[in-house]
């Protein structure tokens, strides 16, 4: 299915804590720039799931910043998939860690406030047309909220690869659990702040 942006059935859901979310962001002070930190929790990630990709993102009314990544390219430089994702999030070289907010399927996990599991992407009309198919080719998502104590949800963590991949309920309790281990630091840093 090739992305046709004027089609209602692939339109990203509307967000309406968006500005609310956008504060919240600024005030935590994530969402505008790499760390280390959700790096690290990023290649966690990796390693847990045995995935080629994973991100920390952060989300605001535009876009989506990927706060933690990991790639192939981290092991592997010069990967096609980066590359192309880069190319796909506007970034000038290196690993983008911006991407547009009708990209991808974690502006529907915000939204929705329950994690997702697309086990093989083209499975679902929805999504299969998502550019990210396209563009990048993703074949599989697995993702869960970032909610943090005020009830916002901040962003999401995730996992995706190129393949079909069966995540399972394990899969789902697992990403969930990580999702909630990240939302506790981000609370330890808030109270850091204060």
């Amino acid at each position: 299915m090739i992305y046709d942006p004027t089609s209602s059935l692939l339109l990203t859901p509307v967000d309406r804590e968006a500005p609310e979310r956008t504060r919240r962001l600024r005030t935590l002070g994530l969402g505008d720039r790499p760390d280390a930190c959700f790096d690290a929790f990023a290649h966690r990630l990796a390693d847990v799931f045995a995935a080629p990709y994973s991100i920390v993102n952060f989300i605001d009314e535009n876009r989506q910043f990927f706060a933690g990544l990991h790639t192939p390219a981290d092991t592997h430089r010069g990967s096609d998939l980066t590359a192309t994702a880069a190319a796909a999030a506007g970034s000038s070289g290196g690993v983008g860690r911006v991407m547009a907010r009708d990209h991808g399927y974690c502006p529907h996990v915000v939204v929705r406030r329950k994690a997702l599991v697309l086990e093989d992407v083209c499975d679902y009309p929805r999504f299969a047309g998502n550019p990210v198919v396209d563009e990048i080719g993703v074949r599989s998502y697995l993702g869960a909220p970032l909610i943090d104590r005020t009830g916002m949800t901040l962003g999401t963590v995730c996992v995706v690869d190129t393949e079909p991949r069966p995540w399972g309920r394990a899969g789902l309790e697992n990403i969930k659990a990580m999702a909630g281990e990240l939302v506790e630091e981000i609370h330890r840093r808030e109270e850091g702040l204060i």
